[in-house]
Formats: C-alpha cells, structure tokens, sequence
C-alpha cells in the first residue's frame, strides 16, 4: 500500500516540473533576446520617424540631430516641437494698454474728452491747447471750469461752468469729476476720457487704442502715479471704519473708461453720489475713480505707458515714440524743468512745453508750423 501511493507521488510530482519546463520554454520562444528588445526599443523611438508623431526638425539652420536615449527624452522633445509649431503660426499675445487689431470700428466722435481746468488757467494753459490738439478735435473736446468766459467760449466748442469751486481742494476736485460723469453719460457716447490742462492729446493715437476693447466690457485704462496700490479708510458708518486698498489712474496723465462700465459706476457716482463717495475715502476724484471701479466694482486697471504727466521724467519718452503716444504733459520734476526732449519747429524758450513742436511733429500742415524741419 505505501509502495503504491510513493509510486504515485512521484509520478505526480515528474508530471509537474515537466509541465513547467514546458510552460517556460514556450515563453522563452515568445520573448525576442536582449538585443533583439534593445533593437525594438530603438525602431520605436528613433528620432529619425517616430511612429505616428511628427519628426524633429532636423536640417533646419542651427538645429543639431539629437538622439533620442529614452521615451521621457523623447516626449519633452514632441512637447516642445509641438510648442514650437503652435507658436510659429499664432500671433503674438498683445501687450495690455497698447494698440492692438480693431474690435470696434470707432471714431473721433465716439470719444468724450473732459479737460479739467479752472478760470486763472484759460489763457495760461488753455491757449496752448486751444492752438494746438483742441483746433483739431473741438466736437469730442468738453472744457470743465469753475468760471464764465465769453472769450473762451468763442474758441471752444463745449465749455461747462460747473459752478464748483476754484479751490485745489478734494472737494472742488470730486465736484468737477461729478459734472463730468453726469455730462458723458448725457451724452451717449461710447468711451470718457478726462485729461488735464497741462496735457497734449493726440487723438488719432487714442481713438487707435480704444479700438481694440469693446465699449460695452468693463475698461479702465490709464497710468498709475504709485508703485503700489494707495492705502486708504472707507467710513462704513460714523464709528465704523474699513481699510481698503487699490489701484487707480492719474489724472494728471489722463485715463479713460468705457461706457459699460461707466454705467455700473453710476450708483457711487451719479447726480452728486461721486462726491458722497469721494467724502467716504476722503481722498480726490482720480482716486475716487479707482475706488469705485476697483474695490467696489472688482475691475482691475488696464495699465498702459502711453499716458503722461508730470510726476513722471518725460525727458525718457524716446524722440523716436512721441507720435506713438496718447498723452504728453511738461512742468517741473525735481526742480527742473520738465517736458518731452526733442528737436522741433520752435526752440525751447519758444515752446518751453513742446506742444508746439510735438504738434508740427503730428500734423505738418498746421498754418503756423515752420517748413522742412528737421524732428
């Protein structure tokens, strides 16, 4: 009896190993040698036709043959390739608050341009302007002063006495960007503008850059005076104070806002609200500006290094740029004199702003520019 089941376990046993054996070698007939897998592996990812992908561009000027050593060496060379390609036939993302291609078909007449002055600058500073980039455009030009002057009003198409005070004071300030709001939203007109009356505007380069943002979006696009965003209190009520800050416009460099969101404004900023609000953070109306649109509306600045003022050296505006630009100012910065450097129709004793010269620069045919000058 034992002999009988020993005898049976070993011939289960030998059944067994050699169904092994022969598992093992079917397997072994099935699998290529380890050259014959270094050879597959190199046919599958050679960089000369990779299967199904596109080759590496080699042969092109300045473009070694690389080899392929690895799939991970091979895919980051695909992935770029392929970055590459995509790059070659797009165009390049536009800077913001520079001109790019026409969205919206605009012209001169759908800008509303607010110049802020007061009655003791009408002939000081208004004259230059009134001489120079107003004579051009005076339909889209609207004047905000704080006196009458039959003379200027001979002159100017559009003159606003908004009865404010003459005052540099905030409140005067916010008074006459609250004649302002309410006069461009009477008006109907697609894009607000206020500039300065130290400011040259060159409309042809504005309305260029206006093109390329819907009117009816949420624009906002100007230069900040800071390198940060001003830190200010919001009064919540008459115990309740909030800090907040944000970003906002210059007005002496001049800023512009599109007609979609100056409606949104209009709760902080309509029929007397703007100086309500402008008491709120107690600070002036270029801030109130940036306050209303970005910490109560959430829409952020459009910055663009094409408006000037000032506070800033105007000496670095390259000569080669000036027609480039939306506006340009002068006065003083460090105690100098300050205003764009460039050769021009007048000397600058003559045209201590450069207005004159910028606009012979702009537009040759003016009566009183000099011929064959040299810019």
């Amino acid at each position: 009896m034992l002999k009988s089941c020993g005898r049976k376990l070993l011939l289960f046993l030998l059944g067994c190993t050699f169904t092994c054996l022969l598992v093992l070698m079917a397997d072994q007939q099935k699998r290529p040698s380890g050259e014959g897998a270094r050879r597959a592996l190199q046919s599958s990812a050679s960089p000369g036709e990779p299967k199904g992908l596109p080759p590496p561009r080699e042969g092109e000027p300045g473009v070694a043959p690389r080899e392929v050593k690895s799939f991970t060496d091979y895919f980051s060379q695909l992935s770029r390739g392929r970055r590459e390609a995509q790059g070659a036939g797009s165009p390049a993302p536009r800077r913001e608050g520079t001109p790019g291609p026409a969205l919206e078909d605009i012209t001169a007449r759908d800008v509303f341009v607010a110049v802020k002055t007061t009655k003791k600058f009408h002939k000081a500073r208004l004259e230059l302007l009134l001489d120079t980039w107003i004579s051009r455009n005076r339909d889209l030009t609207f004047i905000f002063t704080d006196g009458e002057d039959e003379e200027l009003k001979k002159r100017a198409a559009n003159v606003i006495n908004t009865n404010c005070s003459a005052a540099h004071s905030r409140q005067a300030l916010s008074c006459k960007m609250a004649v302002e709001y309410d006069k461009f939203i009477e008006s109907g007109r697609k894009w607000f503008c206020h500039v300065d009356d130290d400011n040259y505007v060159n409309v042809r380069t504005l309305v260029k850059l206006l093109s390329g943002y819907p009117h009816t979006q949420d624009i906002y696009i100007g230069k900040p005076s800071l390198d940060r965003p001003i830190q200010a209190t919001e009064r919540i009520s008459e115990n309740k104070m909030h800090p907040v800050h944000f970003w906002f416009a210059t007005g002496g460099a001049g800023f512009c806002i599109s007609r979609g969101l100056a409606l949104k404004m209009s709760p902080w900023a309509s029929g007397g609200h703007f100086m309500s609000t402008a008491e709120k953070i107690r600070l002036p109306d270029d801030c109130t500006i940036g306050y209303i649109i970005e910490s109560v509306l959430g829409v952020k600045l459009i910055r663009s290094n094409l408006f000037h003022s000032h506070l800033e050296n105007l000496h670095q505006v390259p000569k080669t740029e000036i027609h480039k630009q939306v506006t340009l100012s002068y006065g003083m910065f460090e105690n100098k004199r300050n205003s764009i450097h460039m050769k021009g129709a007048f000397s600058a004793d003559e045209d201590p702003s450069r207005f004159r010269s910028v606009h012979c620069l702009l537009y040759p045919d003016t009566p009183w520019c000099p011929l064959n000058v040299v810019y």
